[in-house]
């Protein structure tokens, strides 16, 4: 590769990548607006104060994307280590009274110098860097359950703990469903998988069964009509939200649930807002939008030139894709609720800026390892 051509590539942007995104991240900040404006009102005497607090985390979010753009994905074969190690150590601190924050029950927020975040979206890049990094290294004794296998899920496993004790189960589902995801791409046997299933399914019935609210989560999902006024409250009336939202739905700014039915419209829920205001048409269109994203990141993790940046690509690209595929499900009634955000439109700043920063980090790879259209010389 000529030193013109890598410059033209390092100063490029994958489109695919970047048009979703914006598209995507302007859908939330109209959403965001319209689901919460009500309830912004009644809690702050301000229309506008989760808005205008969105607008804040969708700059520096964009701010996160430009700058990891440009940002070699090979520093973090360096980093995976350091960066494992102050995600382990930022959730313990979670526990310490003058740093964790309790809100709603769990101990999920963390404040620094002023500054609120969650940990755990944090600690959720930081696995799939380093088992990205651990894979493309160990690559050719994957198949190995001691040296292949084992050590990741200890790994996973510690982090998961940490994570459960905040509470908050569908974290700990999400990142045992990347690790799994992750440990296929890269060449675990299936009988390994396959055993961790197994094993892992009692202990995660067991943990629901010790919290209540997650039993009665889970038996609310089989016949959530039944349990409308308690357990099922939320799936009820997000499902009236869709029912009757139709094709071309309600009108922007005309939803009925986001108004004190669905509790926190402006975030787990959002896209039963826009599935009612925007009907069929609307969220297809985003769900067409995640499907590009998914798409080009596959695309880049396919076409990568060398083991780690395929892994991280698939790391980034699943973790993406599932969060999007968790939240659509759960608020079509196809999974029990899980407080799960809907990638860059939900309301939720630590969540779309590392959202953001993994788009930044494809668009890396893209940029050093997917082939460009070469203009012809008029003859």
């Amino acid at each position: 590769m000529s030193g013109k051509e890598g410059i033209h590539r390092q100063r490029g942007y994958d489109p695919f990548l970047l048009i979703s995104a914006l598209l995507l991240l302007g859908v939330g900040i109209i959403m965001v607006y319209s689901a919460s404006s009500m309830i912004a009102m009644k809690r702050f005497e301000s229309h506008t104060y989760f808005f205008n607090r969105h607008l804040v985390h969708t700059l520096i979010a964009l701010t996160a994307l430009t700058a990891f753009r440009y940002v070699p994905y090979s520093v973090y074969k360096t980093l995976a280590y350091p960066l494992l190690g102050f995600a382990f150590l930022l959730l313990v601190l979670l526990y310490f009274p003058n740093l964790g924050r309790t809100v709603g029950g769990a101990r999920r927020w963390m404040s620094l110098f002023g500054v609120s975040f969650q940990p755990s979206e944090f600690a959720r890049l930081a696995l799939v860097i380093y088992l990205a990094h651990s894979m493309s290294k160990k690559q050719e004794v994957m198949k190995s359950f001691s040296i292949g296998f084992l050590p990741h899920c200890i790994v996973f496993g510690g982090f998961a703990t940490l994570i459960l004790f905040q509470p908050d189960f569908g974290m700990v589902v999400m990142i045992a469903l990347i690790g799994w995801i992750m440990l296929f791409v890269g060449g675990a046997r299936i009988a390994y998988l396959g055993g961790s299933v197994a094993i892992l399914s009692p202990i995660a019935y067991y943990v629901l069964s010790l919290a209540g609210y997650r039993l009665q989560r889970l038996v609310s999902f089989v016949d959530p009509w039944k349990y409308q006024n308690d357990a099922g409250y939320q799936i009820v009336h997000s499902l009236m939200a869709f029912g009757s939202g139709g094709i071309f739905g309600a009108g922007l700014g005309n939803g009925y649930q986001k108004l004190f039915y669905l509790p926190e419209p402006h975030t787990d829920f959002i896209f039963s807002v826009i599935g009612e205001e925007l009907g069929f048409v609307g969220i297809s269109l985003v769900i067409s939008l995640y499907g590009a994203l998914v798409w080009r990141g596959t695309t880049i993790a396919i076409k990568a030139r060398d083991l780690f940046a395929t892994f991280l690509a698939t790391g980034l690209t699943v973790t993406l894709g599932l969060q999007a595929c968790i939240n659509v499900a759960v608020t079509m009634g196809l999974l029990p609720t899980k407080g799960l955000t809907l990638p860059l439109i939900s309301y939720g700043g630590t969540s779309m800026v590392i959202n953001a920063t993994a788009i930044g980090i494809l668009m890396n790879i893209s940029a050093q390892h997917m082939p460009r259209r070469r203009l012809k010389k008029p003859a």
